[in-house]
């Protein structure tokens, strides 16, 4: 194996073309850097430089062999640099998962956009998930940091509140609830309710379903989407209506029509989890970010 030390000599004098300078930058005396430099060339196999009383070149091996060795020694400074970073947790991995009604958000992409300036060198993967199966994949390590509106069953996971994000109508266009400014409860009841389906484990679901409870309303269930542009799109073929988050009015779908909601507690949580047992320098970085962003809304 190649000896980098040797590998530095050789560039500092190929950069110099003269042993004395290419020692004196080394803090070396002259004759231990040519000894380096002989013995770099027995191992090599070839010499790298011609030498007389007067003159250094570089033979012509010496001079296709020095790309090589200078990407060499580049690479292992970058690896230095990026050992350091992740000591200090500015550099790694980190896999973020997140339910579908939350990617709309204003918090979401301002949280990515900013974690990703301010960690340029962290993988971020995004796993949109079901509510249900994100806990679990908290616990048992699969992703780091997650987003959802539906508490975890297990202990294994740390639950940290960002607050609550209101819900509004969405109804088809042609419908008599589309030229109202307000809608109510009692008049979504009397419609079919797209909601995600029974066994997604939806934390949106639980707090619409408590909600119809709270006020005394029956829930008429109509069709289901595993996504909330597929509940949104069922709403534009005129299928039912749908509460849904605030933020998913950026879904400008033709035929769709939002509307707020006359009841004050129409509004579903948004919730932070991680692992109990262990911290993640980035996961923590990450919840940085989205407090952050939450205090300048």
């Amino acid at each position: 194996m190649l000896d980098l030390r040797k590998l530095r000599y050789f560039l500092t004098v190929a950069e110099e073309l003269h042993f004395g300078r290419a020692a004196l930058r080394l803090h070396l005396a002259q004759p231990p850097l040519t000894r380096q430099i002989s013995a770099l060339e027995a191992e090599l196999g070839f010499r790298l430089f011609d030498r007389t009383s007067r003159t250094v070149t570089l033979t012509a091996q010496g001079r296709s062999f020095l790309p090589y060795a200078r990407g060499v020694l580049e690479q292992v400074e970058l690896a230095q640099v990026i050992a350091g970073k992740l000591a200090a947790g500015t550099a790694g991995q980190l896999a973020l998962g997140y339910v579908s009604s939350i990617v709309l958000s204003d918090l979401f992409s301002q949280a990515i956009q900013t974690f990703a300036q301010r960690f340029p060198d962290v993988q971020l993967t995004l796993v949109e998930c079901a509510s249900g199966s994100l806990g679990a994949q908290i616990a048992d390590g699969r992703l780091d940091i997650g987003l959802s509106r539906l508490l975890p069953q297990s202990t294994d996971v740390r639950t940290l509140s960002l607050g609550e994000e209101r819900l509004v109508a969405a109804v088809s266009s042609d419908s008599p609830l589309a030229s109202q400014t307000m809608v109510s409860l009692a008049q979504l009841s009397t419609y079919p309710l797209i909601l995600f389906p029974a066994d997604y484990g939806s934390g949106l679901n639980q707090s619409i379903e408590q909600l119809y409870r709270h006020h005394g309303h029956p829930l008429r269930p109509g069709p289901t989407g595993r996504q909330i542009t597929s509940i949104i799109a069922l709403v534009a073929a005129g299928q039912g209506v749908a509460l849904v988050p605030e933020c998913t009015q950026s879904l400008m779908n033709k035929g769709v029509t939002y509307r707020p909601m006359q009841e004050v507690d129409a509004c579903a949580q948004l919730l932070v989890l991680t692992p109990a047992s262990t911290r993640n320098i980035l996961a923590d970085a990450f919840l940085g970010v989205l407090e952050q962003a939450l205090h300048t809304r």
